[in-house]
């Protein structure tokens, strides 16, 4: 069965899309066999101020979330390289096949170019080859592992 591609638009989502992001953040976590525990306040401090930790994009048509991508800075100081992850890309069930996740990922990679970024990254899990598919299709080079990685808890920010 051959879905409606996507005639919605891509935009950054604000403080009236909360409730639709925390959705489907709760939606990929459980994907991954996770349980978000993300809040709508935890949500705002992660999209506002002088310098968001997370630039949030939002696929919508009329009127309706159908996904989102969150991109976070990325940085290879050493080498004088600005980067942009894609650290989040999620599209709801029943808009998949039509275009929105592509459509996301374009956006995500106008945001990195506009920021002068010289690379947009993304992960997935090794078994997603539908996704693998489709980063590859758009011009995504896949990368070594990058190697063993290591993590310090912190006390929680307030």
């Amino acid at each position: 069965m051959k879905h409606p591609v996507f005639s919605g638009k891509v935009r950054a989502a604000g403080r009236n899309d909360l409730a639709a992001v925390l959705d489907m953040v709760a939606q990929l976590a459980a994907y991954h066999g996770d349980v978000a525990t993300l809040t709508p306040d935890q949500l705002m401090r992660y999209m506002e101020g002088p310098e968001p930790w997370v630039r949030l994009l939002l696929a919508e048509e009329r009127g309706r979330a159908l996904g989102y991508a969150a991109l976070t800075p990325w940085s290879q100081m050493q080498f004088g390289v600005r980067g942009m992850d894609m650290h989040h890309l999620f599209v709801v069930p029943e808009a998949r096949e039509r275009g929105v996740g592509r459509a996301l990922i374009a956006a995500s990679e106008r945001i990195a170019r506009q920021g002068g970024c010289h690379y947009l990254s993304v992960g997935t899990h090794p078994d997603n080859a539908r996704a693998q598919e489709i980063y590859r299709g758009m011009g995504f080079e896949e990368l070594d592992p990058p190697g063993p990685r290591f993590r310090i808890r912190l006390a929680a920010a307030s």
